[in-house]
């Protein structure tokens, strides 16, 4: 499918979708001064945060924990995930969502024009018009401190979810983080290996694409409380955001555990899944969905490989009832990298 159709996943993922409207640092904004926060963001190489062991008999699986955003400067030293993949027979991705929608070539030329203005509130409502006022308060303040003057005017038609995401990804780029994780290191190593990987996939039909992209676009969002957490994050977590950044990037597990971490992104999560585009495709516990999707193709993959390496977000792996729980229910022992006592490249 092309470009138009995938923006339907994105949308059903929700913070996917408001991530993915991020555009590329402008010249401003890639000389912004960083020295925003107290926490000195690391720099330099460092070792990152070891590997979650999951084992069955002889089979194992090594699981990289991923974390954005991370420091802007740091360099990566990929030591036990080289050795796990030099050893891997497959590596599993994290779970993705695929829509099913046949809508041919000139389809997808008509569907691009429907998804003009996709980010926009309906009816042409401004932000001042559907946030509370003490909350809209705020975010004048917060976008007059990252975006300066005379930048950011569009942003006043978007919902509120995909303004606040436009918001934070310019307070971390001035906090002197980047929201690029490591997986560019992991695809080099899995390339030049040449390894079979497994894509976890949740599908989702769409019959009538253009037609959900119209419910969307002139449908209901509950998306306020997601609007004001972000805010919350911006205003009092940027700090904690940069201690949990160093603690990735120096391998401090412990430290990670020990991190609070804001409940943002299950509230703009819930924010799209309780849409009625959602719950009529039956989407509304999508993240569930992929948790199970990505856990049975693990179970597979345990059984059929001596050597199998994963990567998943590290707020998931670090949760309590997230994709390390439902492999612990399987029977799987499941050590934390700070419990590991053979790591790959011993």
């Amino acid at each position: 499918m092309g470009k138009a159709s995938r923006l339907l996943p994105a949308i059903a993922f929700g913070i996917a979708a408001a991530c993915a409207s991020a555009q590329a640092p402008t010249e401003a904004a890639k000389h912004a001064d960083a020295a925003e926060l107290p926490t000195i963001v690391v720099s330099g190489e460092q070792p990152g945060p070891g590997l979650w062991k999951v084992t069955s008999g002889d089979h194992v699986l090594w699981i990289l924990g991923t974390l954005s955003p991370l420091p802007k400067n740091m360099h990566w030293q990929p030591k036990d995930v080289e050795a796990a993949i030099a050893t891997a027979q497959a590596v599993l991705d994290p779970p993705r969502v695929k829509v099913n929608a046949d809508v041919g070539f000139f389809g997808k030329i008509a569907l691009m024009g429907s998804l003009v203005g996709v980010r926009d509130n309906p009816d042409h409502k401004t932000l001042q018009q559907v946030v509370p006022p003490d909350l809209y308060a705020r975010w004048i303040a917060l976008k007059t401190k990252y975006f300066g003057a005379g930048r950011g005017r569009n942003i006043e038609t978007w919902r509120p979810i995909f303004a606040a995401i436009e918001l934070w990804n310019e307070a971390i780029k001035k906090a002197g983080l980047t929201r690029e994780d490591v997986s560019d290191v992991v695809d080099r190593a899995v390339k030049a290996r040449n390894i079979e990987t497994t894509k976890p996939t949740y599908k989702v039909d769409v019959d009538d694409p253009r037609g959900a992209v119209r419910e969307f676009k002139n449908g209901a969002m509950n998306d306020l409380d997601c609007f004001s957490k972000t805010l919350d994050r911006i205003d009092s977590d940027l700090d904690t955001m940069a201690e949990r950044a160093n603690a990735w990037a120096t391998g401090d597990i412990g430290k990670l555990r020990t991190l609070p971490d804001s409940d943002q992104r299950e509230a703009c999560i819930a924010a799209v899944t309780g849409t009625n585009l959602a719950k009529e495709r039956g989407i509304d516990d999508l993240p569930e969905r992929l948790r199970k999707t990505w856990v049975d193709a693990a179970s597979a993959a345990l059984a059929k490989n001596a050597v199998t390496f994963a990567r998943l977000p590290i707020t998931d792996l670090l949760a309590k009832d997230g994709y390390l729980a439902g492999l612990k229910a399987r029977g799987y022992t499941v050590e934390a990298p700070d419990e590991v006592l053979d790591a790959p490249g011993d």
